[in-house]
C-alpha cells in the first residue's frame, strides 16, 4: 500500500534545481518548478546518470552524462539516447513539508 512520506522542506528546494532524496531505500530525484515540486526516478533508463543532477530547463531535465531528456512532470522520455522514460511520483506539500508517494 503507497504512502507519503516526507523527504524535504520546501525552502531546501531552489526553483530551477534538483536534488536527491532516498525514500524507502530508493533513489528519487525531486524538483522546483516554479514553486511546483515533481518527483522521478533518479535513475536515467541509459546508463544510469544521476537526473537530480542535470540542468532543468523549465519542465524537462537533461541527464549529466549523455544528455538524454526527461519530462519531470510525467517521467516521459523526452529526447535520446534514453530508451525509456523513468518512474513518476506523486508529491504534496504539507505545511513547508514535500511528501513523496511511494
Amino acid at each position: 500500500m503507497a504512502e507519503f512520506m516526507k523527504v524535504a522542506k520546501t525552502s531546501e528546494l531552489t526553483p530551477g534545481k534538483g536534488t536527491v532524496v532516498e525514500v524507502n531505500g530508493k533513489k528519487v530525484a525531486l524538483f522546483n518548478v516554479g514553486g511546483s515540486f515533481y518527483a522521478i526516478d533518479d535513475t536515467c533508463t541509459h546508463r544510469g546518470g544521476p537526473l537530480s543532477e542535470g540542468e532543468l530547463d523549465d519542465k524537462k531535465v537533461t541527464c549529466p552524462w549523455h544528455g538524454a531528456v526527461f519530462d519531470v512532470t510525467t517521467g516521459e522520455v523526452q529526447g535520446p539516447p534514453a530508451p525509456t522514460g523513468v518512474a513518476r511520483y506523486n508529491v504534496r506539500v504539507e505545511g513547508a513539508d514535500i511528501e513523496v508517494e511511494v
